[in-house]
């Protein structure tokens, strides 16, 4: 069982990228709009990334595609998704805390990072008991999303199931 210092680490990363990825890219991180922010390249070249953005997110990837599988047959238990979203959830805070991006990329960044941790609330059973699964699905796609717009070598998408 996870430590209530975890959780509230966990819960003061989730607010700031959630209400990130909800306003418009702008030099003062306003919130005038709602509107989602669009991911961009990097004048037509995905973004550069640093090493703890690599290691984050390889972890991260592993993770979701060890539990996609059972997820998706209705085989994976509440320990698997509780586990998966401790293991994402530290991963980011792991990102927050090491990586050091361009300002442009770090915006682009904190977009996939909403995504995930909106994939981490449902599969901890904050959207319903039967959204579990789809939280994992929407982390596979905050992760190919990332592989689409960030430079990693050697990045392959998770297939995710329709």
């Amino acid at each position: 069982m996870q430590s209530p210092r975890y959780f509230l680490l966990a819960a003061a990363l989730a607010l700031p990228f959630a209400a990130f990825a909800a306003t418009p890219a702008s030099h003062d991180h306003g919130h005038d709009s709602a509107a989602p922010q669009q991911m961009v390249l990097n004048a037509g070249k995905k973004w550069t990334i640093d090493a703890p953005l690599r290691q984050g997110m390889l972890t991260m990837h592993s993770a979701v595609k060890h539990t996609l599988p059972a997820a998706h047959a209705g085989k994976a238990t509440a320990a698997d998704y509780d586990a998966l979203g401790a293991k994402v959830s530290a991963q980011v805070a792991y990102i927050v805390e090491n990586c050091k991006l361009q300002p442009q990329a770090d915006e682009q960044l904190h977009t996939v990072i909403a995504q995930l941790l909106s994939g981490v609330e449902a599969v901890q059973g904050q959207q319903g008991e039967g959204e579990r699964a789809s939280g994992v699905v929407k982390m596979a796609q905050a992760l190919n999303t990332y592989g689409q717009y960030f430079e990693h070598a050697g990045w392959k998408a998770i297939a995710v199931p329709h």
